[in-house]
């Protein structure tokens, strides 16, 4: 199944136009661009005709087979397309495009947009077929470490560029909104001419647009960044995050790196861990470093911890959860030096 992320996407239609895409992913404004340039592509090689469909509640996929069987009146390359917004076709939908798959249209492209898709549906009958029969484009979150990076290449686009200081501070202030970002380069497209940007200019210009969320709290922690965790535990308190939730996310964090470490001392290879103990998506990118970093005991006494500020949300212990919080975080990463010795 040819896969590649959304960022590979124009080199790929430069070297060749596919008869079937499907863009898949959490990222809505990488999902949009990939299909805007598809589109663009489609355009520019002659396919002036377009049927758009979308697969909602009571859809008769039998469209979607008429479309392909149709024939331009004009002559022209047509492209079809398909939203599918809950990302579940049915079983009737399942069945109509594996049988779309197995026909392709000719002088036709077909665009199939799905949202972020569960793991059993990435395991599905159907999504397979669409995935042997074209292109599939995942619209993957940017990691914050490369977020810097995604800024400044969309700045150099349009004729600008800044130090590493502000596209940290960039970063920082957008952290969680990729389409926030995007706008904010955009506004400094406006304000500044081509060139080198002034970094206190920039740093008036830019708004605090961050958006957090509590997944991030367990990447900024067990990578060893308080600064980051104590900005992202603020954000989530100011936008009234639910502290049990909260607290579960950190909790099911740090069980995920306990899991892989006792994986590692069993003597499985690092992918055979990480598939044992059910860490998948943007964990992988973190937990094992994090199994190396932090001493098991450590993480044993921070989910007791845990449990205690669980009971002072319920008002049977006193205190503040969101001081609590910051406290754990920094015991936890002045003492996870001594991680070694559990791997």
């Amino acid at each position: 199944m040819p896969v590649i992320d959304s960022e590979a996407l124009p080199a790929q239609l430069a070297k060749r136009f596919a008869s079937l895409y499907v863009i898949h992913g959490e990222e809505p404004l990488l999902a949009l661009e990939a299909a805007d340039r598809i589109r663009a592509r489609a355009r520019a090689l002659g396919y002036t005709e377009r049927e758009l469909f979308i697969a909602e509640s009571g859809f008769d996929w039998g469209n979607l087979t008429a479309a392909r069987a149709s024939l331009s009146l004009f002559g022209s390359r047509k492209l079809i397309e398909l939203r599918l917004p809950t990302g579940r076709p049915g079983t009737a939908g399942a069945e109509a495009l594996i049988a779309y798959c197995e026909s392709p249209a000719p002088d036709a492209v077909t665009l199939i947009e799905l949202p972020r898709l569960e793991r059993s549906a990435l395991g599905s009958r159907w999504f397979e077929a669409l995935g042997r029969a074209g292109v599939v484009v995942q619209a993957r979150p940017v990691p914050r470490e490369r977020l810097p990076q995604w800024i400044g290449g969309r700045l150099a686009a349009q004729g600008q560029e800044a130090d590493a200081e502000t596209l940290a501070f960039m970063a920082e202030r957008v952290e969680g909104n990729l389409l926030a970002a995007f706008q904010e380069v955009q506004k400094l497209g406006l304000l500044f001419p081509p060139g080198p940007l002034p970094g206190e200019a920039v740093r008036a210009a830019v708004a605090n647009v961050a958006r957090y969320e509590p997944a991030q709290l367990g990447e900024a922690l067990f990578g060893g960044d308080v600064a980051r965790f104590a900005r992202v535990l603020e954000g989530l308190r100011g936008e009234g995050a639910a502290l049990p939730f909260v607290l579960w996310q950190i909790a099911e964090d740090a069980r995920a790196v306990i899991r892989v470490q006792a994986a590692l001392r069993a003597g499985r290879r690092p992918d055979q861990a990480l598939r044992e103990a059910r860490v998948w998506g943007a964990r992988q990118a973190w937990v094992p470093s994090a199994a190396q970093r932090f001493d098991g005991t450590r993480l044993n006494q921070s989910l007791r911890e845990l449990a205690r500020l669980d009971r002072m949300v319920k008002g049977l212990v006193p205190g503040d959860v969101w001081s609590e919080l910051l406290r754990l975080a920094l015991t936890l990463t002045s003492t996870s030096a001594a991680g070694s010795e559990t791997v």
